[in-house]
Protein backbone atom coordinates (compact mmCIF):
# COMPACT_ATOMS: atom_id res chain seq x y z
CA UNK A 1 0.00 0.00 0.00
CA UNK A 2 1.36 3.39 -0.98
CA UNK A 3 1.55 5.82 1.91
CA UNK A 4 0.84 9.38 0.71
CA UNK A 5 3.35 10.91 3.10
CA UNK A 6 6.18 8.54 3.98
CA UNK A 7 8.22 9.47 7.08
CA UNK A 8 10.90 12.02 6.34
CA UNK A 9 14.34 10.50 6.33
CA UNK A 10 17.06 12.90 7.36
CA UNK A 11 19.97 12.32 5.02
CA UNK A 12 22.58 12.17 7.75
CA UNK A 13 20.64 10.82 10.69
CA UNK A 14 22.67 7.64 11.18
CA UNK A 15 25.98 9.48 10.83
CA UNK A 16 24.80 12.13 13.30
CA UNK A 17 23.70 9.40 15.70
CA UNK A 18 27.12 7.77 15.50
CA UNK A 19 28.92 11.10 16.00
CA UNK A 20 26.90 12.00 19.11
CA UNK A 21 27.03 8.44 20.47
CA UNK A 22 30.83 8.43 20.20
CA UNK A 23 31.00 11.79 21.98
CA UNK A 24 28.72 10.58 24.79
CA UNK A 25 30.45 7.23 25.24
CA UNK A 26 33.86 8.91 25.43
CA UNK A 27 32.82 11.78 27.73
CA UNK A 28 30.22 9.94 29.84
CA UNK A 29 30.99 6.20 29.88
CA UNK A 30 27.90 4.16 30.73
CA UNK A 31 25.52 7.13 30.71
CA UNK A 32 23.79 6.05 27.48
CA UNK A 33 21.41 3.16 28.12
CA UNK A 34 20.31 2.87 24.49
CA UNK A 35 20.21 4.83 21.27
CA UNK A 36 18.68 4.64 17.83
CA UNK A 37 17.44 6.74 14.95
CA UNK A 38 13.71 7.42 15.31
CA UNK A 39 12.53 8.47 11.85
CA UNK A 40 14.79 11.47 11.25
CA UNK A 41 16.03 11.99 14.81
CA UNK A 42 18.93 10.36 16.62
CA UNK A 43 17.52 9.54 20.06
CA UNK A 44 19.52 8.70 23.18
CA UNK A 45 18.16 7.23 26.42
CA UNK A 46 20.29 8.26 29.38
CA UNK A 47 20.68 7.31 33.01
CA UNK A 48 18.50 9.74 34.95
CA UNK A 49 21.31 10.80 37.28
CA UNK A 50 23.58 11.78 34.37
CA UNK A 51 21.05 13.55 32.15
CA UNK A 52 21.60 17.16 33.19
CA UNK A 53 25.41 16.96 32.99
CA UNK A 54 25.11 15.39 29.53
CA UNK A 55 22.71 18.12 28.41
CA UNK A 56 25.16 20.76 29.66
CA UNK A 57 28.01 19.18 27.67
CA UNK A 58 25.91 18.88 24.51
CA UNK A 59 25.21 22.60 24.79
CA UNK A 60 28.64 23.88 25.78
CA UNK A 61 31.05 21.62 23.88
CA UNK A 62 32.09 23.31 20.63
CA UNK A 63 32.05 20.01 18.73
CA UNK A 64 28.38 19.47 19.65
CA UNK A 65 26.85 22.97 19.81
CA UNK A 66 23.29 22.06 20.81
CA UNK A 67 22.53 25.55 22.06
CA UNK A 68 18.77 25.56 21.49
CA UNK A 69 16.25 23.60 23.55
CA UNK A 70 13.37 23.06 21.14
CA UNK A 71 11.18 20.89 23.35
CA UNK A 72 11.01 19.53 26.86
CA UNK A 73 8.03 17.32 27.62
CA UNK A 74 6.80 14.55 29.85
CA UNK A 75 6.09 10.95 28.89
CA UNK A 76 3.91 8.41 30.68
CA UNK A 77 3.99 4.67 30.04
CA UNK A 78 1.99 3.12 32.92
CA UNK A 79 2.80 -0.45 31.82
CA UNK A 80 6.60 0.07 31.99
CA UNK A 81 7.12 -1.01 35.60
CA UNK A 82 9.94 0.92 37.20
CA UNK A 83 10.15 3.37 34.28
CA UNK A 84 6.59 4.64 34.06
CA UNK A 85 7.54 8.28 33.54
CA UNK A 86 10.02 9.92 31.22
CA UNK A 87 11.30 13.27 30.05
CA UNK A 88 12.25 14.11 26.50
CA UNK A 89 14.56 16.97 25.59
CA UNK A 90 14.83 17.89 21.93
CA UNK A 91 18.00 19.84 21.12
CA UNK A 92 18.96 21.77 18.00
CA UNK A 93 22.36 22.89 16.79
CA UNK A 94 21.06 25.84 14.78
CA UNK A 95 24.20 26.75 12.76
CA UNK A 96 24.63 23.15 11.54
CA UNK A 97 20.88 22.39 11.52
CA UNK A 98 21.35 19.17 13.52
CA UNK A 99 18.67 17.89 15.89
CA UNK A 100 18.71 15.15 18.52
CA UNK A 101 16.46 13.79 21.26
CA UNK A 102 17.54 12.95 24.76
CA UNK A 103 15.23 10.82 26.91
CA UNK A 104 15.38 9.58 30.46
CA UNK A 105 12.96 7.36 32.36
CA UNK A 106 12.08 6.99 36.02
CA UNK A 107 9.81 5.14 38.42
CA UNK A 108 6.41 6.59 39.29
CA UNK A 109 7.54 7.34 42.85
CA UNK A 110 10.63 9.26 41.73
CA UNK A 111 9.56 11.89 39.18
CA UNK A 112 11.97 14.57 40.30
CA UNK A 113 14.63 16.05 38.05
CA UNK A 114 17.01 19.00 38.38
CA UNK A 115 15.89 22.05 36.42
CA UNK A 116 17.63 22.95 33.18
CA UNK A 117 16.58 26.61 33.45
CA UNK A 118 20.21 27.39 34.30
CA UNK A 119 21.19 26.03 30.85
CA UNK A 120 18.18 27.31 28.91
CA UNK A 121 16.04 30.03 30.53
CA UNK A 122 13.26 29.08 28.09
CA UNK A 123 12.95 25.75 29.93
CA UNK A 124 11.09 27.70 32.62
CA UNK A 125 7.70 27.47 30.93
CA UNK A 126 8.38 24.02 29.48
CA UNK A 127 9.13 22.64 32.95
CA UNK A 128 6.08 24.39 34.38
CA UNK A 129 3.89 22.83 31.69
CA UNK A 130 5.43 19.39 32.33
CA UNK A 131 4.80 19.81 36.06
CA UNK A 132 1.25 20.98 35.39
CA UNK A 133 0.27 18.10 33.12
CA UNK A 134 2.35 15.21 34.54
CA UNK A 135 3.46 16.19 38.06
CA UNK A 136 7.22 16.20 37.50
CA UNK A 137 9.14 18.16 40.14
CA UNK A 138 12.07 20.17 38.79
CA UNK A 139 14.39 20.86 41.71
CA UNK A 140 15.93 24.32 41.62
CA UNK A 141 13.22 25.70 39.32
CA UNK A 142 12.69 29.42 40.08
CA UNK A 143 8.86 29.32 40.02
CA UNK A 144 7.43 25.80 39.70
CA UNK A 145 3.65 26.20 39.62
CA UNK A 146 0.82 25.42 37.23
CA UNK A 147 0.94 27.35 33.98
CA UNK A 148 -2.20 26.30 32.04
CA UNK A 149 -4.52 24.52 34.45
CA UNK A 150 -6.25 25.94 37.50
CA UNK A 151 -4.27 26.01 40.74
CA UNK A 152 -7.12 24.16 42.44
CA UNK A 153 -6.59 21.02 40.35
CA UNK A 154 -5.45 18.10 42.47
CA UNK A 155 -4.38 15.90 39.55
CA UNK A 156 -2.21 16.01 36.45
CA UNK A 157 -4.44 15.52 33.38
CA UNK A 158 -2.00 14.04 30.84
CA UNK A 159 -1.23 11.02 32.97
CA UNK A 160 -2.71 7.94 31.37
CA UNK A 161 -4.65 7.00 34.48
CA UNK A 162 -7.88 8.73 33.53
CA UNK A 163 -10.65 7.41 31.31
CA UNK A 164 -10.77 8.96 27.85
CA UNK A 165 -14.57 8.92 27.82
CA UNK A 166 -17.24 9.63 30.40
CA UNK A 167 -18.57 6.17 31.30
CA UNK A 168 -22.03 7.64 31.91
CA UNK A 169 -22.48 8.82 28.33
CA UNK A 170 -24.60 6.67 26.05
CA UNK A 171 -24.39 8.76 22.88
CA UNK A 172 -20.89 7.51 22.17
CA UNK A 173 -21.59 3.79 22.10
CA UNK A 174 -19.73 1.90 19.40
CA UNK A 175 -22.97 0.83 17.69
CA UNK A 176 -23.58 4.43 16.67
CA UNK A 177 -20.25 4.56 14.84
CA UNK A 178 -20.45 1.30 12.92
CA UNK A 179 -18.06 -0.51 15.24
Amino acid sequence: MHHPHPPRVYAGAQELHDEVRTFLDERFPGAVLSSQVDYDFPAFVLQKARTVEVLAALKSDASMGYGFLTTLCGLHFPDHTGAEFGLMYQLHNLPANKRIRIKTFMAAGDIEMPTVTTLWPTANWMERETFDFYGFRFTGHPDLRRILNMDEMTYHPLRKEYALEDAGRHDKEDKYFGR
